[in-house]
């Protein structure tokens, strides 16, 4: 097994701690497995908390920082978190004008943080939820009952924390974050499987030549497996897909995702081309984003996300964020 690690079992907590002594502006509990901003709580601001399984780095940890999360909770790889780190990132963050949680549809995760929110408003935390279930790949998966959420999160995520930031009362923020996911939609393709840390062995089996359409973030399966196609034609068929299901009247966020085993080379010339239907549909594009975002631990693969934005939404997007994996303006 080539993987940079100790021993499988302490993947997690390794990274905890050199997030810690890399960011000093985080505070990072690395026995409970929250990650804070190490301002919080902010007063008169709503605190934003989201997380999920590991693996999907710089997702959801190196979100957190001003203008976007103010906590987020980390389980074992692919596992979600545990309502215990849900309540204590909500306690640590909460201002007295509330906490969001953003939750990622995968069944786990939906279930844990609503636990949550149920011991956080016992101990008088007022808390608000949002699914965000963008995947236009499937309708149901192994992980899910409804679509899965994957790259519309950071857009949700960087636009309510924005107009947290600002101040806006909780509802406000919910109803905004509510929007940008209703406004989203997501496909990815997988060229290869991912290897977590306690198999030592790919995930699923992808053979050599082929590519799956429509992959989940966990290696889940998409709507077909095809032999080996050009990035020109992943792009008509990832982008017709999104397209199909969000036919967008207003100007998009594009995020060109890497799974996390795919050079930016690769997917800057997959940008190009997922550019090049959106022009051919008449779609233009307000801001674009290319990277490794939401990932699948070393899944060669990439997503396309696209949110149809209105002037708001595009200026809070705008507006400054000062995280370990998104930062500008500031």
């Amino acid at each position: 097994m080539r993987m940079l690690i100790n021993v499988a079992e302490t993947v997690v907590a390794d990274a905890l701690r050199g997030m810690a002594a890399a960011h000093p502006e985080l505070t990072v509990d690395v026995d409970n497995r929250v990650i804070v901003r190490r301002d919080a709580p902010v007063a008169g601001r709503v605190g934003l908390v989201s997380g999920g399984g590991s693996g999907h780095e710089p997702l959801h940890g190196g979100f957190v920082g001003p203008g976007m999360l103010s906590a987020a909770c980390p389980g074992e790889v692919f596992t979600s978190p545990v309502p215990d780190q849900m309540v204590r990132a909500a306690a640590a963050v909460d201002s007295g004008a509330g906490v969001l949680f953003i939750v990622k549809n995968y069944t786990g995760d939906v279930l844990n943080f609503d636990m949550a929110a149920e011991l956080a408003e016992d101990e008088g935390i007022r808390v608000a939820k949002v699914l965000v279930d963008d995947d236009v790949a499937v309708t149901d998966s192994l992980y899910t009952a409804g679509r899965r959420g994957t790259g519309a999160t950071l857009f949700v995520e960087k636009i309510a924390g924005a107009a947290a930031e600002e101040g806006a009362p909780l509802e406000a923020v919910e109803a905004l974050a509510r929007q940008v996911n209703e406004n989203s939609r997501s496909f990815g393709v997988a060229l290869s499987a991912c290897t977590t840390p306690a198999k030592g062995s790919p995930t699923f089996d992808l053979p050599t030549g082929e590519l799956e359409l429509g992959v989940g973030i966990h290696g889940e399966p998409g709507r077909e497996r095809r032999a080996m196609m050009t990035s020109h034609e992943i792009a008509d068929f990832a982008v017709h897909a999104v397209l199909d299901d969000l036919a967008p009247r207003n100007p998009v966020l594009l995020l060109v995702n890497g799974m996390g085993g795919t050079p930016l080379l690769e997917l800057y010339g997959f940008s190009a081309e997922v550019q090049r239907v959106l022009v051919e549909r008449g779609v233009p594009v307000a801001r674009t984003l290319v990277g490794n975002y939401v990932t699948s631990l070393d899944m060669a693969g990439a997503s396309v996300t696209l949110c149809q934005v209105d002037e708001e939404l595009l200026r809070l997007w705008d507006a400054p964020v000062k995280t370990p994996g998104l930062r500008w303006g500031v």
